[in-house]
């Protein structure tokens, strides 16, 4: 009896809510816009390199957790429409584990996603914003997207998380678009096109 209570009062970690995440990503943003603020002389030509290798960096540390959430969001896509089997259904567990695992600031790629250095430029300010967006978007609608397909897969008709994933699905969409006007507008700033942020669009279950 004493042992479930323990169970049932242990607070969760700093790292899976979504306040301190915010304003741990807050603090990213009014850190990189003081840095991006210096004076710094450079070529457009080096600057389009400087935030081409920026670009480059936030794919390759975001795109372990795009691939995660994207799968836990299948999965309950397919178990919503009641197509998963038996043998399958065995199975989401482990990979659901494995997908919070990559969502979460334990994880190093994660880590050196939100450690990314940016230049000291016009540019750099707006891609800093962008390396915030994209941190925010993996430690915090991702990873609690994943949560709460790891609730339904144990009970689907827990209202909670229902309605709790379905707010992180709208957080992911909605961060993924300012992802896309953050990279825009250094597009705009160096008059190129960078690549874009690889924050996919996820799959959602059917309505009705």
């Amino acid at each position: 009896m004493n042992g479930d209570a323990a169970t049932a009062e242990k607070p969760t970690p700093w790292y899976r809510r979504r306040g301190p995440v915010v304003g741990a990503v807050v603090a990213l943003v009014l850190v990189v816009t003081v840095l991006s603020d210096l004076p710094v002389h450079t070529s457009r030509t080096q600057d389009i390199a400087s935030e081409r290798s920026v670009m480059s960096e936030l794919n390759s540390d975001v795109g372990p957790c795009a691939v995660a959430v994207h799968q836990a969001l299948g999965i309950w896509v397919l178990q919503a429409a009641h197509t998963l089997t038996a043998g399958e259904r065995a199975g989401t567990p482990g990979l659901l584990s494995d997908d919070q695992a990559a969502c979460s600031f334990t994880n190093e790629s994660i880590f050196e996603l939100s450690n990314i250095e940016v230049p000291g430029s016009p540019a750099g300010k707006q891609m800093g914003e962008l390396v915030a967006t994209a941190t925010l978007w993996s430690t915090s609608d991702a990873l609690r997207a994943i949560e709460d397909v790891q609730t339904l897969m144990t009970d689907p008709t827990d209202a909670e998380a229902l309605s709790n994933l379905s707010l992180e699905e709208r957080r992911l969409a909605s961060d993924r678009r300012a992802a896309d006007a953050e990279e825009s507008a250094a597009d705009r700033t160096l008059d190129t096109r960078l690549p874009p942020a690889d924050l996919p669009a996820l799959p959602q279950p059917a309505s009705g």
